[in-house]
């Protein structure tokens, strides 16, 4: 007999996991309720609609993929080390890398999505222009080297998604970097 409530951080986990794999497809509330071994009634216990869970999963990508990785790296004092962290960070291969790419085509066609993520956008630009102007870059260099960083970031999971990468993928992706950004 399945349980009936489900706790909303495992909903919200699941929701995470699905839409990175599958986007707004994945969010099915019956077979998620099947995986997680409860009824479908223990969604609706926490959230009224799935726009509202969506947005639950978003603010749950946002916080462990913009807000901790900036904590992270703002605990690092030195420029340069902080640099290192984020690249490290910013560039690991992990199995929920198509949740951005996702999200980006989900929101087109809703305003109020595309509005949280140029919120998104805008604060990891702001911080990685923050991190430029630390490491003694101009405004407008230290903002034209992080748009170049951010879309570098985006395109490099993108083309890198579905194969197995070499146990020296930082050091390339660092070293290129580097020389393109002239750090």
């Amino acid at each position: 007999m399945p349980k009936l409530i489900a706790q909303k951080e495992d909903w919200i986990e699941l929701g995470y996991q699905l839409f990175a794999n599958q986007g707004i497809v994945g969010i099915v509330v019956e077979k998620m309720a099947k995986q997680l071994k409860c009824n479908k009634s223990s969604f609706y216990w926490h959230f009224k609609t799935k726009d509202e869970f969506v947005l639950a999963v978003i603010q749950y990508w946002s916080q462990i993929e913009t807000e901790h990785i900036i904590e992270q790296v703002e605990s690092v004092s030195n420029p340069r080390e902080q640099l290192d962290l984020f690249l490290q960070i910013a560039f690991k291969n992990d199995p929920y890398l198509e949740f951005i790419h996702y999200l980006l085509r989900y929101a087109q066609t809703r305003p109020t999505i595309q509005k949280i993520v140029d919120d998104i956008t805008k604060r990891r630009l702001d911080f990685t222009t923050n991190m430029f102007l630390q490491l003694g870059y101009k405004r407008q260099e230290a903002t034209t080297k992080a748009r170049i960083f951010y879309y570098y970031l985006i395109g490099y999971h993108e083309t890198i998604k579905n194969k197995k990468q070499d146990k020296n993928y930082m050091v390339e992706v660092t070293s290129d970097l580097k020389h393109f950004l002239n750090l």
